[in-house]
Formats: structure tokens, sequence, C-alpha cells
């Protein structure tokens, strides 16, 4: 690095911290340094899509956090992973493209969010999207974040869709169209048989810039403020401090847990919590940390008798993922080009309203403690995900040491609305499973339970629920009458000049689905706004 002062400093290379340099960098009259603290994105497993199970059962270019002991969930500690690579969880995902309900962004209008209304960022998503699929006013063909359908799905999927068809669930090919309703085959951030991830879509295209530094493998400890304007950043590189100037902005782009720990480290935040850790107190801030939310998600597993149409550990099915890998080295075609996860469903507990509060994820193998836990044979699994659960968490510091994973309490299931829509979600789920169109291919339960007694299914939930790996809301976004919110409407730090949260954590509620596209969406937004600015 030649230069220790950039224009524009960027903390995060991931799903938004790469479209952030991407987008500021097209000025050629403005210089941007982005900082990851993870390695390059080289590792095979990132590329080859079905490499998502290697990449769980390894635990590379992961943070590999842990939450605090959940009270609902027998007082277990969750499993937090989050990308520590470039591309950042978009490297590590399972590469899923989801954008939620219409809804949930006229949400955060109404909350005070001028200009994040869905007809305001419909707009950044199209301009993201390159889709194969696809090709309507609500689609794009032609943005750098290839989306594609699976080209060797699994026949196991057409008797998941068949199955959801028959418990009142139609298809619905497009849920990130019209409508989220419905099931479907999922849509991918592959392309060419590649991961397509941030850094892939973003970043690679445009290193070769001058006015564009990455720094990988540097870890950000903190904001530099003087009288109330960010200055730089505090980083180290295998254990070297320095400090490096922002002449315009610093973007925090370090994620829900990164982003919060980061401000807190500067001293913005509550401040008793700040002087509690020795820190002296900057801004005062008593939303940072605070408003955490996450997908609560609830796996069910069953073996089955196909071991052509699912991933798992046997003899045949080494053989068939030795022929499958050369082939995606030679052509970038075949089985290795799956998410694994292959389709889904979205549908409504209540009769009150037609709004999905459950996701379904159908998966064409076992997962069982987040892949960590392998189990001899095939089989097919399935996620129910409460979609807007009303658990608030929190994010703090565990000590001022930068290199000290921060303290984690998602609260899941805290609110007992969550425990019945979790529960009714889990029931309607096993009642697909147990349909007759999976009959001819499924054989026992993976964990046993009798899903008609509440009491029992509750129990197992209980025993083995955790996250979906979207954790947002740390560092809420609001209008300054709202005592909580961390940013505005431009993700500008309240009561800091020069300094935005331009990451997941600035979603004041959760969206209804997976949120690397929303997060993509955000980053593309606010680069645009800074730009005519």
């Amino acid at each position: 690095m030649s230069s220790t002062a950039f224009d524009f400093i960027i903390v995060g290379a991931g799903s938004a911290g790469c479209v952030l340099a991407s987008r500021l960098s097209e000025d050629p009259n403005v210089s941007v340094l982005l900082i990851e603290a993870g390695k390059k994105d080289t590792n095979p497993f990132i590329h080859a899509p079905a490499g998502v199970a290697g990449l769980a059962v390894l635990g590379q270019s992961n943070w590999k956090y842990n939450t605090t002991p959940q009270s609902e969930l027998n007082t277990r500690r969750g499993y937090q992973p989050r990308g520590k690579v470039l591309g950042g969880s978009s490297s590590i995902n399972a590469m899923l493209y989801v954008r939620g309900q219409a809804e949930d962004y006229d949400q955060w209008a109404a909350l005070g969010n001028d200009g994040w209304d869905y007809q305001s960022v419909l707009p950044f998503f199209i301009k993201a999207e390159r889709n194969d699929t696809f090709h309507n006013e609500l689609h794009g063909t032609e943005g750098p974040l290839g989306v594609s359908s699976p080209s060797h799905a699994s026949e196991l999927n057409d008797r998941f869709i068949a199955a959801c068809e028959a418990n009142g669930i139609a298809r619905n090919d497009d849920y990130n169209g019209a409508t989220q309703r419905g099931a479907h085959i999922l849509q991918r951030t592959i392309w060419d048989g590649e991961r397509c991830s941030a850094a892939k879509a973003y970043l690679s295209p445009v290193l070769q810039r001058d006015n564009l530094t990455v720094l990988t493998n540097t870890l950000t400890h903190r904001v530099t403020l003087v009288d109330g304007v960010a200055t730089g950043v505090v980083v180290s590189t295998q254990g070297k401090e320095r400090v490096i100037k922002a002449t315009r902005e610093v973007l925090l782009a370090a994620g829900a847990f990164g982003s919060p720990q980061i401000l807190q480290l500067s001293g913005i935040g509550e401040f008793d919590e700040l002087a509690a850790h020795g820190i002296s107190p900057q801004i005062e801030l008593p939303g940072v940390g605070k408003n955490l939310q996450d997908h609560i998600d609830y796996v069910v597993d069953y073996r089955c008798n196909e071991t052509h149409s699912s991933f798992g550990i046997s003899f045949k099915g080494a053989l068939q993922l030795i022929g499958d890998s050369i082939q995606w080295v030679r052509k970038r075609e075949g089985r290795i080009t799956s998410s694994i996860a292959e389709s889904g469903a979205f549908f409504s507990t209540t009769t009150s309203t037609d709004r999905p509060d459950i996701q379904l994820i159908f998966v064409t193998g076992m997962v069982d403690d987040h892949g960590r836990k392998l189990h001899l044979g095939h089989g097919f699994s399935c996620h129910a995900t409460v979609l807007r659960p009303y658990s608030r968490g929190t994010v703090s510091l565990a000590s001022p040491d930068p290199k000290d994973s921060p303290l984690i309490d998602p609260q899941f299931l805290a609110d007992p609305r969550d425990r019945q829509t979790m529960l009714d979600g889990a029931r309607k789920m096993h009642e697909i499973l147990t349909s007759e169109a999976l009959l001819p291919v499924r054989e026992q339960l993976l964990y046993p339970v009798d899903y008609r007694n509440d009491t029992e299914l509750m129990a197992d939930i209980r025993a083995r629920a955790d996250t979906q790996y979207h954790p947002v809301g740390s560092c809420k976004m609001g209008p300054s009458t709202d005592s909580m919110a961390v940013v505005d409407n431009q993700c500008r730090v309240y009561g800091v000049s020069g300094l935005r949260v331009v990451d997941a954590s600035i979603m004041p509620t959760l969206v209804s689905g997976n949120t690397n596209a929303p997060t993509i969406m955000i980053a593309e937004k606010i680069a645009h706004e800074m730009k005519l600015a």
C-alpha cells in the first residue's frame, strides 16, 4: 500500500463492502480502500457451488462465532458462521437469491425511513441482478450478480413440490416476482457453474483500477474520531498496528456483528456499557448493538433410498462424487453446480393473512448441526424458518480487545408469538415431508418425533433449532426521533460526520427471506446516492 490516506475507507469486504468498493471506485477522481480481516477467496470449495458442504464441515473462511446460552433452546450456545474472506458471507452461504416481500420494505418506510419503500428499492435489486430465467419488469438481466436456476436439479425436488401442492401450497415459480407465496425451484447466485459471490460479481472485475486498494488479513480495531468527525481507522496486519486516514468518509460494512463491535470499540454506543470496558465514550447512541434479529431455523432429516438423487456418504456416492468433480473441473457442469438447497416454499400459518410467515428450504442431503455432524448413507432434509420474528437480541463487547468475539445474544424464541409460529410451521413441514409424493424414497427420520404432539414437537425444536444465518438490525436505521436509531436513511451515523454503516445491521426489521440480496441492494442504493451528492 503506497498511501496512508484515502478518500473512502470501507471496512469489510462482504456482500455490502464489495458493492461499495466497486461502485465508488467507478469515479476515477476518488481513492478507495477496502479492508478485509480474512484471506483472499482462493479456496476451491468457495467457487464450486456444492463445496458449500465442505465449507460447513471444515469451518474455513469463517469467524465461527457462538451465541450466549439461549434460555428457550435448553441453554444451548448457537453457532453463528459468518464469512471471513473476500466476499464475506456471500462466499460461504448457500447461494440462495431471495429478496423478501414488498411489505418488508414498505414497513421500513412506514417506520420513518423515507426512500426505502418497495418501489424505491426495486430499481436497485434490478440494477444488481443478471437473471438467466426471468426476464420482465421485476428482474434485471445486465447486473453484476449472476442469478440462475438449477441446470442439474435432483428429481427429489419435484417430489417435494408435489408434496407442497398436496398440502395446499400452490406452485409459484418466481417467488421474487409479484407474489412470494408458493412452492418453487430456488434461484441461486451461481453463474457459469461457479458461485457468484459479491467478490466475484463486483470486486474481481475491477481489481485493476488504480484508485482501488484492497487489504486482506487486516483487522480493523476502531474508527478514529476528532471533534465528532471520523478521520480514519486503526488496523493491524500480522499484529502490527497502524492508522489509515480517510479524507472524506469511513463506511463500516462489517455485518450485524462486526459493525456494532467496531462502533463500540470506537466509543460510540451506550456510555455505561463502554465505561464497563474502560473505553472512552465519544458519541452516545444507546441503539448500537440492540435490535438484533435473526431467523430461527428448525431442520428435519430423513434417510432415503435414492443415492443418485441425493448427496450422502456411501461407497457409491463417493464414486459418483469423483465423477461429478471431474465433470465440474472440465466443464463447470453437473451436480457440483448444485447449491444442494434446490427447492423451497413460502406459506402462512394463519388464516388472517396471505402474507407468508414461514419459509421452507428443501435440501437434497442430510443437514445436521450446520453440516458439522455427518451420517453414513443418503437422505434429504428440510428447514422451517420463522420469517418475521418478534424476538430481539443484542450484540455487545466481551472485552475491549478487537480480537475477541463479541457477545451475541439473539434471544431466539423469547417472544411466545415466535414459539407458536415455529410450532405451526414445523407441523406443516412434517405433514409435507410425510406426504405420499415422497413415500417412494422416504425412509426413517434421523431424529424421530411425533409431530402431532405439540409438547414433543416443541421439545425437538428446543433441542435442535438454531440460526438460518440472517442476523440484522444491530445498527438500526430510523428517524432522529427514534432514540434507538443508529443511522439515518442515508446510513449516516447519528452524531458523527463522515461515518456510515452500510450492511445488514441497518435493517430496522428483518426481511422475509434470505438477506444476501437485500444487503447487496442496500449497498447499491447508498453508493448511488453518495455519487449523486
